[in-house]
């Protein structure tokens, strides 16, 4: 129990420690693509997102997958502004883009997961068997990402049934800020990757 303990919280304070607050800003966009309302289109989006990192992450600590590190947290701030664009098409009606959201969260949960492997890897050394400590820090994350998603829904529910701000204006006001913290954090890491 000691060592799921031990890989699970190291996935779950991963995910939610504010120095790599990248992950959360991602899975809030995800969450207000959809109102509450629709928390099942919001769980598919998830769930993408989930598989997608989900996979990297194991390919990436199997060494199936090498990646250089700086790309990969160059591209995660790129993943969030491209998802922060893809929900202002959303809201203006377009269906496709719909389902597009999906694939890109699949997407970009590849990204992400290398995002998260490198902490793994170094973790696991020379260990023998990968399953265990894979699974709990996996559901570490996920958990982790529940967090968020449930936070982000259940705000929205008191912001639009009783503050009665417009869905619509909450989701321009969450994207923006995102759209804008994702921005800075792209040119930041632009600069690095570069100089």
């Amino acid at each position: 129990m000691n060592e799921f303990y031990l890989w699970f919280s190291t996935g779950f304070f991963l995910f939610l420690d504010w120095e790599g607050y990248d992950h959360i800003l991602y899975v809030m966009l995800l969450s207000v693509m959809f109102t509450y309302k629709e928390w099942k289109k919001t769980l598919i989006l998830i769930t993408a997102f989930t598989i997608g990192h989900s996979l990297t992450l194991a390919a990436s600590v199997l060494h199936l997958l090498k990646v250089n590190q700086q790309l990969i947290e160059l591209l995660i701030p790129l993943t969030i502004i491209v998802t922060a664009i893809s929900v202002f098409v959303k809201r203006n009606s377009f269906k496709k883009v719909v389902k597009l959201n999906y694939l890109l969260a699949l997407f970009f949960g590849f990204i992400h997961g290398m995002g998260f492997s490198y902490l793994l890897k170094s973790m696991l050394g020379k260990e023998e068997s990968i399953v265990f400590p894979l699974f709990a820090f996996n559901t570490g994350i996920e958990i982790g990402q529940l967090i968020i998603v449930c936070f982000m829904l259940l705000f929205s529910i008191f912001l639009i049934k009783f503050i009665k701000i417009n869905n619509k204006y909450w989701v321009l006001f969450v994207v923006s800020i995102v759209l804008v913290i994702a921005c800075k954090l792209f040119i930041d890491r632009f600069i690095n990757f570069y100089l």
